[in-house]
């Protein structure tokens, strides 16, 4: 049986990383060696989930897998950001990576960026949910055991109501038709804090719930996936956030 290849997997705390993690760890091709999260560096939270890097520490510890922290600015440039990102990929190179997974789903601008940045490296990008439609990829989700919780939702989709809700039938109901049920165009970001992949839950208690806008971005791409191209813009609309505690 050959060798399995060397990978890290971007992980963001959220629901799309969860399901794409646990059909990695299904695949003897690959061995994941580490979790790879972007992280404001002033607020020690994840880069546009807002949760707390406690909170990631102790999901990387019941998944089981070493949890590597890129350290982000309060509000980056992509200079800045980009240049993060390859001094954290060079090292990672050093260490045998051959392959970075990802999470996204259908969005084809802020594929080719993630692989225009890892071809500069020599390492190659995994999208296990590619191209899968989305209500397929919730339903199997929620069907494996799978819980997360709503942190952050886009006023432009959303209103205050749906952030902190579990995601579960009711929720998929709720949301308007113009909203995708992953929210793979940046309506709303989750964590998640049970399901296959963990050794045991993840404990929590739900704090304030607190509005934040920003300015305009350079792009408008947005996903539940970690090292997001999103992390480094500012936005011209408001987010509701859930403090995870």
């Amino acid at each position: 049986m050959p060798t399995p290849k060397k990978a890290i997997f971007n992980w963001s705390s959220g629901k799309d990383s969860a399901l794409a993690l646990y059909k990695t760890l299904e695949n003897p091709d690959f061995k994941i060696e580490y979790l790879l999260t972007s992280v404001n560096q002033e607020f020690r939270r994840i880069s546009m989930h807002g949760v707390r890097v406690e909170l990631l520490e102790a999901q990387a510890e019941s998944i089981g897998l070493p949890l590597k922290i890129m350290q982000i600015p309060e509000m980056p440039t992509m200079e800045v950001y980009e240049n993060v990102l390859t001094e954290t990929l060079t090292e990672l190179k050093k260490e045998g990576i051959t392959h970075s997974f990802f999470g996204d789903i259908f969005l084809e601008d802020l594929r080719k960026y993630r692989e225009d940045q890892l071809e500069k490296i020599s390492i190659e990008s995994v999208f296990p949910l590619w191209k899968i439609p989305t209500r397929d990829l919730i339903e199997e989700f929620i069907s494996l055991g799978f819980k997360t919780i709503v942190v952050c939702v886009n006023e432009r989709y959303l209103d205050k109501s749906f952030v902190g809700r579990i995601i579960d039938q009711d929720f998929i109901n709720d949301l308007p038709e113009n909203v995708d049920v992953c929210g793979e165009n940046g309506e709303f970001h989750t964590f998640t804090f049970d399901g296959p992949i963990f050794s045991e839950p993840i404990n929590f208690e739900i704090g304030e719930i607190v509005y934040r806008k920003y300015e305009q971005p350079k792009t408008q791409n947005s996903s539940d996936t970690a090292c997001d191209t999103n992390a480094t813009n500012a936005f011209d609309f408001g987010f509701w956030y859930c403090d995870l505690i």
